[in-house]
């Protein structure tokens, strides 16, 4: 199923605006509208992202950012071993 890139992004416009009121109005830490707005501005996100790919053959500058901690943690070397210097001068 193909989405219009400009229903898209409209889409995505919308929820950028929904968690900018929840996040202006929050009622603390854990404020669970800005939680609900915070997943559905980045699955708006996704949709917007992936239907300007498809339509257009392009991509945005911007990153998910579980998407980002993901990626580092796949480039975080392993601590499986440890490397001993038995040099004794």
């Amino acid at each position: 199923m193909s989405t219009d890139p400009r229903e898209a992004l409209d889409a995505f416009l919308e929820a950028v605006r929904e968690h900018y009121a929840a996040s202006a109005h929050r009622s603390g830490d854990e404020d669970p509208r800005v939680e609900a707005a915070y997943m559905a501005l980045a699955d708006a996100f996704e949709i917007y992202e992936d239907a300007i790919y498809t339509a257009f053959d392009e991509v945005t500058p911007f990153e998910l950012f579980d998407d980002v901690e993901d990626a580092r943690e796949d480039e975080e070397p392993e601590d499986d071993f440890v490397v001993v210097d038995d040099d004794e001068d």
